[in-house]
């Protein structure tokens, strides 16, 4: 409702598997080139991986040997290296970077890939769970008993990310693997949605609309019924019961 441009990206690859969020900074060109980048580069990272000799999709391996999350995570790494090469290349770029949260479903398989404060959620059996642990200064205020979850949510740092992908050439990536259940709901999102949707109304929104485009547009709604301060981006899959 306020921003006259937008730094966020998505993709969907259903053939992957793959669901991005990136949510860019570094001002109108720098976060939407970054954001950009980063999807691009992490799905032609996976494609690629997929037609090798030894391609991690066509595994049985079980969770904990899976070889999808290491092809993952070197497609964020491979991200972050191409944003940060971008940026050095392009002056008026300088400093750019983005979020990031990946998810890849492999069969009964789903493997999450993390940077910054763009969030993962899931409903089972309906609870609503938080699955990122955001990569924020308020967050680690949080953590460290300094400020209240409501605290960080109205300060004023609330939007200073400690980890992101491009800012420096290599980025840490937070690998989460699970296993999924028929019925299971889950949504990726950008800090436009969770500053200003809690856990509880994410979960009660993907529980009450069966279709997944109406529960996006619902708490797209949502957010900027509360003043859409920022760039909301939202994926929501179900899988099927």
């Amino acid at each position: 409702m306020k921003r006259e441009h937008n730094e966020d990206s998505w993709l969907i690859n259903e053939d992957l598997g793959l669901h991005v969020v990136c949510d860019g900074m570094g001002g109108h060109a720098g976060g939407e080139t970054a954001s950009r980048l980063a999807v691009q580069t992490i799905e032609r990272e996976l494609l690629g991986a997929r037609m090798r000799s030894d391609d991690p999709f066509a595994s049985a391996a079980a969770l904990a040997e899976a070889p999808v999350a290491g092809a993952l995570r070197e497609a964020i790494e491979g991200a972050c290296a191409a944003v940060y090469r971008t940026s050095k290349a392009n002056p008026e770029l300088q400093g750019m970077g983005t979020t990031c949260i990946a998810l890849l479903l492999q069969g009964e398989i789903a493997i999450l890939g993390h940077v910054g404060d763009s969030r993962a959620y899931a409903v089972r059996e309906g609870e609503v769970v938080q699955l990122t642990d955001d990569h924020s200064l308020v967050n680690e205020q949080v953590r460290a008993g300094l400020l209240t979850p409501d605290e960080a949510r109205h300060s004023r740092l609330k939007n200073i990310i400690t980890r992101s992908v491009g800012f420096e050439e290599d980025v840490l990536v937070d690998l989460i693997g699970f296993e999924t259940k028929p019925g299971d709901r889950y949504l990726l999102c950008s800090d436009g949605l969770s500053n200003l949707v809690d856990n509880e109304e994410i979960g009660a929104q993907l529980l009450r609309h069966d279709d997944p485009d109406r529960a996006c547009r619902a708490l797209v709604d949502l957010a900027n019924e509360r003043g859409g301060d920022d760039n909301i981006t939202v994926i929501v899959i179900h899988r099927a019961a």
